[in-house]
């Protein structure tokens, strides 16, 4: 039930029975779950089941502590531990008998909080697995939004849940890809919690080492805790490496063998499944962009990005292109073959471990870390790709710090681009303010806003439906990508463009059409 009417009834049905005494959102809830819908153009009835738990909820509220008088988000830099800084913020809400909500980026980093949480407040730590069975859900559903004095730790899902009493919501690196989902409506965390201490008036603390832009432009405080926001890393300028080196440059190399004499471990970490590395002219040793957009080109001829044809060396005229970098499997091969040392993934018995982002929470037992690419990264086709790679590195400083024989080596073609330079300063501010300049310059979030449509099978074309969209937005498109069709509708303000995008949405799928509506994406 979403409202009540005051009107003549008697067309209605009567209501044979009532599932549950126990409500899931209460009308400040529905304001955002009402917001969401209409941001992320999507329907209302897919939104409300956010709010509950699997199961049918039992049982009555308590009654909360008085809630603050107004609520305060900020975003804290940490240099190594967010879990310390977030157990603090958290502690000190059960302590002034409010409840808290902890929202994590993946089922690791969920348990090993709340293990941390539960040695300051004990059984008030309702921890609710991001896989866990429905049953076990519910009840900490139950345990964290019926009883005040609880604080309930789990992944962007929980973004919704009416916790009892809520003071304080802490959002550990809000800017990782793992705080959206992938599939409509493609909720954001950061933003359902954003709307949500606005409306319901708690204190909001982001923990991390790099706020996102979309963060910084809503005016969120920031405070460092400490001098640099990570502690140092080591750059390695291969642009001073002779043609031929290989992925890996003579001084990373050096770095590795002393670390393994020593009985230390090696992490390399490699880009994730689906960027490609970074290629610069074997002649010059000049790295290869596309020379319309930027950005860091696919193998082949064409840009990935804007399909510009991308021709020899800008520089000297080279035709032929070394990798900097190469996929996990690649890594593993030139690394056995350089040390002849046992090589794995992430958590087995090897001496050297190969990896991705999602392995960067497993690495304590790490002396020695390598970005292989990192402008591969830089350079990718996403228009973040730089931010996203700041982000990176950051992590991966934080989780493998300098001292005590531990640091680590970041390897780059261009050791004076701003990326690089944040990185070795500690300081994400410098990047990410002249980032959003960029950004304002382009239309690109958040100064602007994305939606990116997919539309694949069914019998209604989608053509007539979008034409009058570009009334309010500019729509590139369509781009075909297997057996779906794909378009990018941008503008510095979509509002009205959402709006008649649900009717759109609503044709195609009446006509059969499979419609994935992405806003703010992560890919373009």
């Amino acid at each position: 039930m979403v409202g009540i009417d005051e009107d003549d009834a008697s067309d209605l049905k009567p209501i044979k029975s009532v599932s549950s005494s126990t409500p899931i959102f209460g009308p400040e809830l529905l304001e955002t779950l009402r917001w969401a819908a209409s941001y992320y153009v999507a329907p209302v009835a897919a939104m409300l089941p956010r709010a509950g738990p699997p199961n049918l909820p039992r049982g009555s509220r308590t009654t909360p502590a008085p809630r603050h008088d107004h609520g305060r988000a900020s975003y804290i830099v940490t240099s190594q531990d967010d879990y310390v800084q977030a157990r603090e913020v958290l502690s000190r809400a059960v302590s002034e008998g409010h409840s808290g909500l902890a929202i994590l980026p993946t089922a690791h980093e969920v348990a090993t909080f709340s293990g941390i949480l539960r040695e300051a407040i004990g059984d008030k730590v309702v921890e609710v697995p991001p896989s866990g069975e429905a049953r076990a859900v519910t009840d900490a559903w139950n345990r964290s939004c019926l009883r005040t004095g609880t604080v309930a730790v789990g992944s962007h899902r929980l973004a919704f849940w009416p916790v009892c009493g809520l003071g304080t919501a802490v959002v550990v690196e809000e800017g990782r890809r793992s705080m959206k989902d992938r599939q409509t409506p493609t909720v954001h965390a950061r933003e359902i919690l954003r709307r949500r201490a606005l409306v319901e008036r708690f204190n909001l603390v982001y923990v991390g080492g790099v706020p996102s832009t979309q963060l910084l432009a809503s005016g969120v405080e920031v405070r460092m805790k400490g001098a640099r926001g990570w502690p140092p890393v080591e750059i390695v300028d291969r642009s001073e490496d002779p043609p031929g080196t290989g992925i890996i440059s003579e001084h990373t190399r050096k770095a590795i063998r002393g670390v393994l004499a020593r009985g230390g471990r090696v992490f390399a970490f490699s880009h994730r499944h689906g960027y490609a590395p970074a290629l610069r002219c074997v002649s010059c040793k000049t790295l290869r962009r596309c020379r319309s957009c930027g950005s860091r080109p696919d193998p082949g001829e064409t840009c990935s990005r804007c399909g510009a044809t991308l021709g020899p060396c800008e520089a000297c005229g080279g035709v032929s292109f070394e990798p900097l970098g190469a996929g996990v499997g690649r890594v593993t091969e030139v690394m056995r073959r350089l040390f002849g040392e046992s090589v794995g993934p992430v958590g087995e018995d090897a001496s050297i471990w190969v990896g991705t982002e999602r392995d960067i929470p497993m690495l304590s037992e790490v002396t020695l870390g390598v970005i292989i690419d990192m402008d591969g990264l830089i350079f990718g086709s996403a228009y973040n790709a730089g931010e996203e790679a700041l982000r990176i590195g950051a992590r991966l400083a934080r989780a493998i710090p300098f001292g005590r024989g531990r640091r680590l080596i970041i390897q780059t073609n261009l050791p004076d681009h701003p990326v690089i330079a944040a990185l070795r300063s500690g300081d994400p501010l410098s990047y990410l303010g002249g980032e959003l300049e960029r950004r304002r310059e382009y239309g690109l979030p958040p100064a602007g806003e994305v939606i990116v449509l997919e539309v694949g099978g069914g019998c209604r074309d989608p053509l007539p439906l979008l034409e009058p969209l570009s009334q309010t937005a500019t729509i590139y498109g369509p781009a075909a990508r297997d057996d779906t069709l794909r378009w990018l509708i941008q503008g510095r303000d979509l509002t009205a463009t959402k709006l008649a995008l649900r009717g759109v949405v609503s044709s195609l799928r009446e006509g059969g059409c499979a419609v994935r509506v992405d806003v703010d994406p992560l890919d373009l």
